[in-house]
């Protein structure tokens, strides 16, 4: 598989990042239990974005290819609607996100931050990222500026600190799907931009 990760931060620069090449385990089945046991280790060793982002990178990709039912798990998603999100896992006090979503092909997002690190890893179709900043103009104001764009495609997993701000549009004739997987979120910290306006509101 024709593999590239990549690391997004508040500057709006997608970084390529070296993809590590310890997630081929081939002894045992690597099963979700244990990667959530491994994701809970890394979160009490480090509170470092891009350091638990580096370290998660690898299990996710070893978790997607060995327990390989994962990547079915999502709902088609409404015509209406345009996407889909299905919950891997749930349960109360848990502070991460872990979910498979599924777009339809033409929908794009609103442009907007997560207020947590998170990483999606697309397993079918193409998206195009587009990447935002905040106005270094007036740091006072709520206006953004777009900085650069990159399509991620099956095989990719992109990454983002809590202010990277982004929004997305999904290309070509298939559907996107991904595993998407986010911090504990600070709703304080998330947003939704409106460029036009030059405003933004917390979601």
């Amino acid at each position: 598989m024709d593999c590239q990760d990549w690391l997004v931060r508040e500057d709006g620069l997608c970084e390529q990042c070296q993809l590590s090449e310890d997630w081929e385990w081939k002894e045992k089945t690597y099963r979700l239990y244990r990667f959530l046991t491994d994701l809970e280790d890394i979160l009490e060793q480090t509170t470092n974005e891009e350091e638990i982002l580096l370290r998660v990178r690898p299990l996710v990709r070893r978790l997607l290819t060995s327990s390989y039912w994962i990547q079915g798990e999502y709902t088609w998603p409404d015509a209406q609607q345009g996407w889909s999100v299905v919950n891997l896992y749930d349960e109360m006090n848990f502070p991460l996100t872990i979910q498979m979503v599924a777009w339809l092909p033409g929908q794009v997002s609103k442009i907007h931050n997560h207020g947590t690190w998170g990483l999606v890893a697309v397993i079918n179709g193409v998206e195009k990222n587009i990447f935002w900043r905040r106005e270094s103009k007036n740091p006072t104001s709520e206006g953004i500026e777009k900085v650069a764009e990159k399509n991620i495609s099956s095989g990719d997993i992109i990454c983002f600190t809590h202010s990277a701000i982004h929004s997305i549009e999904i290309i070509g004739e298939e559907p996107v799907v991904s595993f998407n997987l986010y911090g504990p979120t600070n709703y304080k910290q998330r947003w939704q931009f409106d460029p036009l306006t030059n405003t933004a509101k917390n979601f």
